[in-house]
């Protein structure tokens, strides 16, 4: 099992080594696997392993432990009862800066008194120090690492992978109807593709990152090829695109989606890595992960206009600034639909839909009931609604969608 978890731990640093986004990423997830391992460990197995990693933190004596009782539990703010039974190590603050910037240890002298269930934070900071350092010598290394025809499939799809359900046949289709899109939308959608469809609603438009990720987001609920015909073309004529045009210019990028043309190859909704790690928005695009890709400031402007409550903004904008980012929007799931735990791990934006609607309708079909559509004019009393693995889609599917792309890089 060690030579199993050392060579995952080195696959994944070849993997994710590559942009800065996927090393953050990385060092995030080691850094969360780091400090449940570690915490897991009994006391006496933790301070041999940071006397077995040179990680020379001499705990107080019980005299000086004495001396400086208060101002540590004052620092700290631990119980009295839990401090005579605790080890205290005093540490040069340029080790504890981020214990000192929280205000969690009592510091005298340049020195700061940490309590034992702190000097994870302590070890944690090395580790990352060491990983940065490593990932950054892996980079270095690629370009020798790639020319193997082995290993360079594997490191180029491996930061992409996604081995769930791809949701390219669903049981609603043709069940769902046009005039329903706009109330799922504020009761089911993940807010990906609530924010996709707003903007349609409010610019009659979207480019062609957008078009993509929403229109197979549609096609993986249960739209139909001549309702997805009809949605898109009734909003665009409603912009600066008339029907001749749509109809030259977007009606075959949409038929090519449902595999009737070009290679005749069935497109899969994207999952939340793809939307996460490809095809970044920029100006102008309302695709990718709001959590991942909007600002901190107009996510949570974004959050409150959807009546999210302040306590739990600020437990989604704290996951999102842990990289959390699915975890966010399973957060987000929760608080739309007021339940405490969702169940599942959220990996897909059309996983989000399904258990929402098995949520909101108890394994009902899908209530076909007209909605008015979400944008400016929408009444904010409406009230939102909760939020991995099957079978991995073929690598063909992941050729076909670069093509796509290219199908669809229009304005």
């Amino acid at each position: 099992m060690r030579r199993k978890d050392h060579l995952s731990h080195f696959i994944l640093r070849l993997a994710y080594c590559q942009t800065e986004d996927l090393r953050r990423w990385f060092i995030q997830q080691e850094l969360d696997l780091f400090r449940f391992r570690f915490n897991e460990l009994p006391l006496d197995k933790q301070q041999q392993f940071l006397k077995h990693n040179d990680l020379d933190y001499n705990a107080i004596t019980a005299e000086e432990k004495e001396a400086v009782h208060k101002n540590v539990i004052d620092g700290s703010r631990l119980s009295t009862i839990k401090m005579e039974f605790l080890l205290i190590y005093k540490i040069h603050f340029t080790d504890a800066i981020d214990l000192i910037r929280n205000r969690k240890v009592y510091l005298n002298r340049g020195y700061a008194y940490v309590p034992h269930p702190e000097i994870v934070i302590i070890v944690l900071n090395e580790f990352r120090q060491i990983l940065s350092k490593a990932l950054a010598l892996t980079k270095r290394s690629l370009p020798v690492i790639e020319s193997d025809e082995r290993l360079q499939p594997l490191l180029n799809h491996l930061s992409h992978a996604y081995v769930g359900q791809d949701y390219s046949m669903q049981k609603n289709v043709g069940k769902i109807s046009l005039e329903q899109i706009d109330g799922l939308a504020v009761k089911s959608f993940p807010l990906c593709m609530r924010q996709l469809h707003k903007a349609l609603r409010d610019n009659h438009h979207l480019r062609h990152g957008g078009r993509m990720q929403y229109g197979l987001f549609l096609k993986g609920i249960g739209v139909t090829l001549e309702q997805a015909l009809q949605f898109w073309r009734s909003e665009f004529i409603k912009g600066k695109v008339d029907a001749e045009k749509f109809d030259k210019l977007y009606s075959y990028n949409i038929r090519h989606s449902f595999g009737k043309e070009g290679k005749r190859t069935d497109y899969t909704p994207y999952s939340c890595m793809k939307i996460i790690l490809s095809n970044l928005p920029s100006q102008g695009d309302y695709h990718g992960c709001p959590f991942r890709h909007s600002d901190p400031e107009l996510l949570k402007q974004k959050l409150q206009s959807y009546k999210i409550p302040s306590a739990g903004i600020t437990q989604i904008l704290d996951l999102v600034k842990g990289m959390h980012y699915q975890l966010a929007c399973q957060k987000y799931f929760e608080l739309t639909h007021n339940v405490e735990e969702v169940g599942f791990s959220h990996s897909h934006p059309n996983q989000y839909f399904l258990e929402s609607q098995r949520l909101l309708n108890v394994g009902r079909d899908v209530k076909k009931e007209p909605s008015p559509p979400e944008g400016s004019q929408r009444s904010q009393n409406s009230q939102p609604a909760r939020p991995a693995s099957v079978s991995a889609p073929k690598s063909a599917d992941r050729l076909a969608s670069e093509e796509l792309e290219m199908i669809f890089s229009d304005g």
